[in-house]
């Protein structure tokens, strides 16, 4: 049994690890699908894309059966913090936030996941885990005004978008709390797949609303495959995978995957967006990576 558990967790973190890989990429074809579209569109084109792809799978594996009104009121509010304001707050943040800078913002989702663990699920939060905030904190300050804090204090906090970038990791890391009662009474495919289901359709009264279906006419080469890779991949495959791992570790130990997620973004958008990576953002980033790390190794996951 416990050879079996260990199998299980193995699976979970490589699905995991595969899944924050991808989504590093996501910030930058994100960046370059709203520089063509706008926002809504790209959110609404890309989890079709995604809810198409998981409806085939869930469909073969006998997974679409219809949910009480009870678990569709859960995979509602889950489609609402998960996709349509989660998505909402990322793609008009990244208007205007480099890509790297909104990778490194996010990682701080663990030490919301910290937090939120220690109110909800017990877990522990002693004088390390806030030191481990305070440096994230640090780190989040430097990267976000490039090391001049006079502009942080004088009212100029970064771009505009790095205000909605911020708001989205404590977002992230409710919805990441919130999906572990609904991922224990059903697959990850299934909470999945419904989530986004109402999450595309919350999105879609946005999308009709503005007429979203003229944007598509303005996407080149470049735009199409940024929205067939945020659909398949990001969308379908990463949602799911990360699902998984949730269904199966504590939100803590999730938490400490999305440490990877800045790493590859910040490469990627060095070498296709041309984003210039500054000593400020470096020495951010570091912090930040070593307060996420403190608090995950600082709070303990409540015995099960």
């Amino acid at each position: 049994m416990q050879a079996q558990n260990h199998r299980e967790q193995t699976r979970a973190r490589i699905k995991l690890t595969a899944s924050i890989a991808v989504w590093g990429g996501s910030f930058i074809a994100i960046k370059i699908a709203v520089g063509q579209i706008s926002p809504v569109s790209v959110i609404w084109a890309r989890f079709l894309i995604g809810m198409t792809v998981l409806g085939i799978i869930a469909y073969q594996r006998g997974e679409l059966g219809i949910p009480s009104w009870k678990n569709g009121f859960d995979f509602l509010l889950l489609g609402f913090l998960g996709i349509t304001l989660h998505q909402w707050l990322q793609s008009n943040g990244l208007t205007t936030s480099e890509a790297a800078t909104t990778a490194w913002i996010v990682s701080t989702t663990p030490v919301f996941m910290a937090m939120l663990g220690w109110v909800f699920l017990k877990e522990r939060f002693d004088w390390g885990v806030a030191a481990g905030i305070l440096l994230a904190t640090l780190g989040v300050l430097l990267v976000v005004g490039k090391g001049k804090f006079d502009g942080l204090f004088s009212g100029s906090f970064g771009q505009p978008g790095d205000i909605l970038i911020l708001l989205s990791a404590p977002n992230w890391a409710i919805y990441s709390v919130m999906s572990r009662p609904a991922l224990k009474r059903f697959s990850a495919l299934k909470v999945t797949f419904y989530s986004m289901l109402f999450g595309w359709l919350l999105t879609s009264i946005q999308f009709f609303y503005t007429g979203g279906w003229a944007d598509f006419s303005r996407l080149d080469t470049a735009g199409w495959a940024s929205i067939f890779f945020l659909g398949v991949f990001c969308s379908a495959l990463a949602y799911i995978f990360y699902n998984d791992g949730l269904q199966i570790l504590s939100a803590s130990q999730v938490g400490a995957f999305l440490y990877l997620e800045p790493l590859v973004a910040t490469l990627i958008a060095a070498v296709i967006l041309d984003e210039r990576i500054v000593l400020a953002s470096i020495v951010g980033g570091i912090l930040i990576l070593l307060g996420v790390y403190i608090v995950n190794q600082k709070s303990e996951p409540a015995a099960s």
